[in-house]
C-alpha cells in the first residue's frame, strides 16, 4: 500500500522534474518491502534481523523525506503527513517482526 501511495503521489506534475526526490523515496520504499521479503525467506536467525533492521531504516528514510516533501512542496502537505502516520505504523510492525524473531532465536 505504502508503495502504491508513494508511486502515485509522485507522478503529479509538480515531481515531474525532481528526479532525485521522487526516485530516493520510491527506491526507500521498495526497499522497505525487498529487505522484509528477503529476511523472512532466510533461514539463520541472524541474516533475518539484519534484513529487518535494513527495513527498517528504510521506512525511517522515507519518515524523514515526508518531511522534506512538506518543505518542498506544501501543496501536498496532508499527503506528505499522512504518508509519515503509515511510516510509523509501519515502523511498529516491523519492530514486533525483529523482537519476534529475537524471541524465535532465544
Amino acid at each position: 500500500m505504502q508503495n502504491y501511495e508513494i508511486g502515485m503521489l509522485t507522478r503529479e506534475d509538480a515531481f515531474k522534474t525532481d528526479f532525485d526526490f521522487k526516485s530516493q523515496i520510491r527506491r526507500s520504499a521498495l526497499s522497505v518491502m525487498n529487505n522484509i521479503a528477503e529476511g523472512f525467506e532466510r533461514l539463520a536467525i541472524l541474516e533475518k534481523r539484519k534484513f529487518y533492521d535494513y527495513a527498517r531504516g528504510s521506512n525511517g528514510e522515507i519518515r524523514s523525506m515526508t518531511y522534506a516533501g512538506e518543505d518542498f512542496y506544501p501543496q501536498f502537505s496532508d499527503q506528505f503527513q499522512e504518508l509519515r502516520q503509515r511510516c510509523i505504523r509501519i515502523g511498529k510492525l516491523i519492530t514486533g517482526l525483529i523482537r519476534s524473531t529475537e524471541q524465535r532465536h532465544s
